[in-house]
């Protein structure tokens, strides 16, 4: 995991769990239908970190990039103040060649080039993200619009000693 970043998915069970503890968690529920849960997963303070993506929008376009908020071109947005630690096991690294759909299969191929591109400058940033909510608590805004990563570990802890391994040792 250390040189490029890859697209991951997250087991429904475990957003479900995180998400009782956090508000920034969208469950999808499910299925080929369903909002699909994918992201990019980084190493911060021994833990797998799940950055999640969100579609471009209209919007986004008249967004500037900050340190938790970067553009993957026109194609999605990562919102590193929304990322979360995860279990290994409860991660599940994209197949994209086995994608089945062709529009969404070129989608998530360019999405991989331009988050490789950019995957120097995303791993600083979610450090300082990172840092930045430990160091500030809820002091500033982007303390306040980040998710509360000592909880968010504390929560990833206990799911480790109920189902699985959390943290990278």
């Amino acid at each position: 995991m250390k040189n490029n970043i890859k697209i991951y998915g997250v087991k429904d069970a475990y957003i479900k769990y995180l998400s009782q503890y956090q508000e920034h968690l969208f469950l999808h529920e499910g299925g080929s239908f369903g909002r699909k849960y994918i992201g990019t997963v980084l190493e911060i303070n021994g833990f797998y970190y799940f950055a999640p993506l969100s579609s471009f929008k209209s919007k986004h376009k008249k967004m500037k990039e900050s340190v938790d908020f970067i553009k993957i071109k026109d194609y999605a947005v990562i919102n590193i103040n929304n990322m979360i630690p995860v279990p290994k096991e409860q991660l599940i690294e994209l197949d994209i060649n086995a994608e089945k759909d062709p529009h969404y299969k070129f989608l998530l191929q360019a999405e991989s080039r331009e988050i490789n591109r950019q995957k120097d400058r995303i791993r600083k940033n979610a450090e300082i993200v990172y840092n930045h909510k430990k160091r500030n608590k809820d002091s500033t805004p982007l303390a306040k619009r980040t998710n509360d990563f000592g909880l968010l570990e504390k929560k990833c802890r206990e799911y480790e000693s109920t189902f699985s391994k959390c943290k990278n040792t």
